[in-house]
């Protein structure tokens, strides 16, 4: 028996939204609204749902929302009533849980008030991660996990080519631990690897640990 696919609804088409909404359709049965008529039609072929109506009414929401949507995500940031009456309206229709895209922190605030169980601020995770990126050759892409701990991607160099796992001491000089790593121009993945794991220049390592750790990592292996 196949599993029902997720229920998503878009709220809101620009560039965020719209590349959202377009990626989301390839695993999801995806709602997409904005009040453009033309960004709809644009966007039919991309999704299995497009409607065209302002989301300030709430009857006209609740006339195309499915009953059994499990999530939204609002990401209209910048028409702030908009963005506030719609997450306001999502909540009251029963949406089991709404994402919602601020633009600032007071607006995050308000989103929260009016029912918002999560606010995003792509702008900002999109600078963090560059910005970490260009900062570190090595660092291939993060996800940070709460306030102090981040999930890494990280290139070995070359200064740690041939050693183990148990040479390098991650867990006892850093305090991080490797949680997978991909061979160099391989797509073979080696998951927990042991002590005994022989790391090459270019190899691919999936690491967890506190920010500091990570970071003093990094300087150890620009060394």
């Amino acid at each position: 028996m196949s599993r029902r696919k997720k229920r998503i609804c878009v709220i809101g088409l620009g560039h965020f939204g719209w590349e959202l909404a377009v990626s989301l359709s390839q695993d999801c049965e995806v709602l997409a609204i904005d009040r453009d008529p033309e960004v709809v039609n644009a966007i039919a072929e991309w999704v299995p749902q497009a409607r065209a109506l302002d989301v300030r009414d709430e009857s006209a929401l609740a006339s195309v929302l499915p009953e059994d949507v499990d999530e939204a995500v609002v990401s209209m940031g910048e028409n702030l009533e908009s963005s506030i009456l719609c997450t306001l309206y999502l909540k009251r229709l029963g949406v089991p849980f709404v994402w919602a895209k601020a633009l600032s922190d007071d607006h995050a605030i308000v989103l929260k008030q009016v029912g918002a169980d999560e606010v995003v601020f792509p702008e900002r995770e999109t600078a963090r991660r560059l910005a970490a990126r260009v900062a570190n050759a090595n660092l291939l892409d993060f996800v940070p996990l709460g306030v102090d701990y981040e999930v890494v991607k990280w290139r070995a160099p070359d200064s740690l080519n041939g050693q183990t796992l148990s040479d390098l001491k991650f867990r006892g000089r850093f305090g991080v631990y490797v949680l997978a790593v991909q061979r160099a121009g391989s797509n073979a993945v080696e998951f927990m690897p042991g002590p005994d794991c022989r790391l090459e220049a270019g190899d691919v390592l999936t690491v967890i640990g506190r920010r500091a750790d990570l970071e003093r990592l990094e300087k150890f292996a620009e060394e």
